[in-house]
């Protein structure tokens, strides 16, 4: 069985993501589920989901691009944004509640370039797509990708015989 949310790119990816779920293991957090090749041929990877994940974790701090999830315990949401913001990467976040108004409140805190609410992966030309920090620069997508294809230039020239003068 194939799955494309599974696979990997090539061997240095995959490689790289057993890496992040031993290192999981290694640092103490609790594999539930997955955390091993999916089949004998390709670059698959099992779902992997961790708990008891602290935030020192490599797990916790690595944008990991694979089939890896780390669940982190939190007390309020003021220690959510804390945490979650309290990182060298920004690229897209989750929000899943019922209070749409909490929702509302944690993705205008997350310096994220995304935040999905209730949704997780959804994408449309006219949405711009892009991270904060260390997860990228510039904007996919939307108007404002068309600023990848600009150059602007200012050109200034001395007149003999200037007119504000």
């Amino acid at each position: 069985m194939k799955h494309p949310s599974i696979k990997q790119i090539d061997s240095e990816q995959f490689q790289k993501i057993l890496g992040y779920i031993r290192s999981g293991v290694e640092d103490g957090a609790n594999l539930e589920t997955g955390g091993d090749r999916f089949g004998n041929k390709g670059y698959y990877i099992q779902p992997t989901v961790f708990s008891n994940v602290k935030d020192d974790m490599l797990i916790a701090k690595e944008e990991i691009f694979g089939p890896v999830q780390s669940i982190l315990k939190f007390k309020d949401i003021d220690e959510v944004i804390r945490r979650a913001n309290n990182t060298h990467y920004g690229l897209a976040a989750g929000v899943f509640t019922q209070n749409i108004d909490l929702a509302n409140t944690l993705s205008r805190a997350l310096r994220a370039g995304t935040v999905w609410i209730n949704c997780f992966d959804v994408f449309d030309a006219a949405i711009p797509f892009g991270g904060y920090k260390m997860s990228g620069h510039g904007r996919e997508k939307g108007i404002y990708s068309l600023k990848n294809y600009l150059q602007v230039k200012a050109v200034v020239t001395p007149l003999k015989n200037p007119a504000w003068l």
